[in-house]
């Protein structure tokens, strides 16, 4: 097995998995397909190993998600360098790839980036994921950095704990008295597993985890409804579609208005949440670091 990695190989493998199928990478790079498939082959005979998955789109494996992370780190090095040598167009901004979960962007996350030295001249492409998931866009190296609730570094990162985002359970006053027995006297614990439940999606298990805490071993209701942005959630619950879990940021305001109800005293769910990226010597990435660290501190639980 040889041991280097073809640096137009690495890059048009970076390619079939940006533009997810060979036809579209071959466009890109303006070579043939089959110039494309042939490179590919040839790196994953250089490295022993299947790198891509032939679905559609074309997904890496996991030693295909090692080499991708290669691309892109080496493409940051180059752009870095092209700019230090004077080789890069005037103005050209930096792009920065971060991945955040639908919640802290509609909370705090965004009051970070405003913090971001405007001289750095960046421009941010999100990646909304669910935080149990943000990691893996890490580890695909689809992403510079994330926010995620995974505490272990994925590989050739750092991580930075940032603090817990909590949730309480919480329903709008008429659908608590229809459905889950408020001014009755009826336990919370006793109903809610039959009650409709809103939830982000099918990854969201956060009601699941409430319910189960309170004794209902098999998790929420199966009428579930999935409203997959952070404010549509909120809207959901408050117009009474059903209870959830809702961030304490955006609660609050509405349970001083009498728009939701506690469901319990004990219905919160703590997530902690922690900042992880490249370990690059890469200035604005720390910049970015930095603000994401301050407003975490200065709005998350500790």
């Amino acid at each position: 097995m040889m041991t280097d990695l073809p640096l137009d190989q690495v890059r048009t493998l970076l390619a079939v998995v940006d533009e997810g199928t060979f036809d579209a990478a071959a466009a890109a790079l303006h070579v043939t397909p089959s110039a494309v498939s042939q490179r590919v082959k040839a790196l994953e005979q250089r490295t022993g190993r299947v790198l891509l998955m032939r679905t559609k789109p074309v997904r890496p494996t996991e030693s295909g998600e090692v080499v991708v992370r290669f691309a892109r780190r080496l493409a940051r090095l180059e752009r870095d360098a092209r700019t230090e040598l004077g080789m890069s167009e005037a103005g050209e901004p930096t792009r920065l790839s971060i991945a955040v979960n639908a919640d802290s962007l509609a909370t705090w996350f965004l009051p970070a980036l405003t913090r971001v030295p405007r001289e750095l001249r960046l421009c941010f492409e999100l990646r909304r994921e669910d935080e149990d998931h943000t990691a893996a866009l890490l580890r695909e190296g689809v992403v510079m950095a994330a926010v995620t609730s995974w505490p272990d570094p994925v590989a050739g990162c750092s991580v930075r704990a940032l603090g817990r985002m909590r949730y309480l359970a919480v329903a709008g006053p008429d659908f608590a008295g229809r459905w889950l027995g408020a001014g009755t006297g009826a336990g919370v614990g006793e109903l809610i597993s039959d009650a409709p439940v809103v939830a982000f999606d099918r990854n969201d298990d956060l009601q699941d985890e409430f319910v189960r805490g309170l004794g209902g071993g098999s998790g929420a209701s199966v009428l579930r409804h999935f409203m997959p942005t952070s404010e549509g959630f909120v809207d959901a619950v408050v117009a009474g579609l059903g209870w959830g879990m809702v961030p304490e940021v955006q609660a609050e305001p509405l349970l001083r208005a009498g728009r939701l109800v506690r469901l319990a005293p004990e219905g919160i769910v703590d997530v902690p949440l922690f900042w992880q990226q490249w370990k690059l010597d890469f200035p604005a990435l720390a910049a970015v670091a930095e603000a994401v660290a301050a407003v975490a501190g200065e709005t998350l639980r500790h």
